[in-house]
């Protein structure tokens, strides 16, 4: 934005609105030359169309201020300001073995008020935690889809007390979840899936939230989440989402807590000792909306706690899509064959069913034995979760007139499994029983050995 001031301007000028350039109150006279305004700041300028859209966005309520050179030396000579460029790759790099604490000093230092912690009322407190630690300014940002679960909306209270801030909460357009609602209900996403009522509740407030910001920071782990946060690193280049001056790279996604596992950021939660969400001590690990969360059960993986009536891919809402890469799996949502994984469930008491070994147990109506069957994918990590379960239970069930098998159900064999054997997820377990046709499902998703053992028991 180029401006130009000439011994003809006689009155003071207008500040601009909230986003824009707002030189001191100045008389200029017998000035001559042409500012370039927009050489003075370190970043590229705000469009005008972005004004509008920071009304809704996390940005702080102020307008930057600068002051015109003050000798005519100065306003004759263009000064030319060029924000350097960070390779965020070398940046991820160079910090993969720091400390959390570290990272999180990087992240407010370089970004100051125009980065924001994303909130989500579960365990992200570590990372208000950390930035207290470095004794820097920090805010915090967070969605409230309006489906919370009560206990999560008295846990944001605690921590605005605890920390002394104000959480900067995004809320979704209410002319959208009404037309949601409206049209297809409360609970259609057990239907037809998740993604289109997050997309309303929190995608496109988080997508407004960010438009304000030059950069955030979250609190996603590598261990988290089967097949799609594995790779997370500490920095980043957003991949889905745009900042401040928008367009592609205008945004830059910090994740301090990437290579830690769980148990250690509950070691410092307890550490530190700051407030958690209550729901945590009844067995909830990852906390979402209330339709949509539910405690997990002993064998489940911490991320089996969320639309668990959905494959292992779709677990992600959309805040880090970026994280699904579209060639590491098929359309079927299982690795790609070319892709070597490691086998599961490896056991001597274990037998290893083919494709036709499993269509002659589905045609015997007359079994000499029944059958326990998993149908599984080695690269799932709920799979890979209650793999020591199922082979204790090979394990007690050796001798006992129970076969205990597997069948790898992904890849080319989903179709198959999905309409012959009632795959639904992964994994999934069957009972061929000695005198029926027809497996029986096992209906929960509590995987423990015990449970296990009575479900075959009170139908073998």
């Amino acid at each position: 934005m180029a401006l130009a001031l000439t011994s003809s301007l006689s009155s003071e000028l207008k500040a601009p609105s909230v986003g824009a350039f707002q030189p001191l109150d100045r008389q200029f006279n017998n000035l001559t030359a042409t500012i370039n305004l927009s050489t003075r700041r370190a970043v590229k300028p705000l469009r005008a169309a972005a004004e509008s859209r920071r009304s809704d966005s996390v940005a702080p309520l102020t307008a930057t201020t600068f002051a015109a050179p003050t000798t005519e030396e100065g306003v004759k000579e263009e000064v030319k300001i060029v924000e350097e460029e960070e390779n965020f790759e070398e940046l991820a790099k160079e910090l993969a073995n720091a400390s959390p604490l570290e990272i999180m000093d990087r992240a407010l230092a370089k970004f100051g008020n125009d980065i924001a912690i994303a909130f989500s009322g579960a365990e992200d407190v570590a990372l208000i935690e950390y930035a207290k630690l470095t004794g820097r300014p920090f805010r915090v940002f967070s969605l409230d889809t309006g489906r919370l679960n009560p206990e999560t909306y008295r846990f944001f209270d605690e921590v605005e007390k605890h920390y002394g801030i104000r959480i900067e909460y995004m809320f979704p357009d209410s002319v959208e979840v009404q037309g949601l609602v409206r049209n297809k209900g409360l609970f259609s996403f057990y239907e037809d899936g998740h993604q289109e009522c997050c997309r309303v509740r929190k995608v496109r407030p988080l997508r407004r939230a960010l438009k304000g910001l030059r950069a955030w920071i979250t609190g996603q782990r590598k261990d988290q989440s089967p097949g799609t946060r594995s790779e997370v690193p500490v920095v980043q280049v957003d991949p889905v989402f745009e900042g401040l001056d928008g367009g592609v790279g205008s945004l830059v996604k910090w994740n301090p807590v990437a290579n830690v596992e769980g148990d250690n950021v509950w070691n410092f939660l307890r550490t530190m000792n700051v407030p958690v969400n209550s729901l945590h001590s009844q067995g909830y690990v990852s906390i979402g909306c209330e339709p949509c969360t539910r405690p997990v059960l002993p064998g489940q993986h911490e991320r089996e706690g969320r639309w668990w009536w959905e494959d292992a891919k779709a677990k992600e809402c959309g805040l880090h899509k970026g994280n699904i890469k579209e060639n590491s799996e098929n359309q079927n949502g299982s690795a790609q064959s070319n892709v070597e994984v490691a086998d599961i469930f490896e056991s001597d008491n274990l037998v290893s069913l083919t494709r036709a070994g499993i269509e002659n147990l589905m045609r015997l109506e007359d079994r000499r034995d029944p059958w326990v069957v998993v149908l599984y994918a080695p690269w799932c990590q709920f799979c890979q979760a209650m793999e020591g379960s199922y082979l204790e239970l090979a394990d007690k069930l050796a001798g006992s007139g129970v076969k205990v098998g597997k069948f790898r159900a992904d890849g080319d064999q989903k179709a198959f499994a999905k309409s012959e054997l009632q795959l639904g997820s992964f994994p999934t377990i069957l009972l061929f029983p000695k005198h029926s046709s027809q497996p029986i499902k096992y209906p929960s998703e509590n995987r423990d050995v015990d449970s296990l053992l009575a479900f075959i028991n009170a139908l073998r």
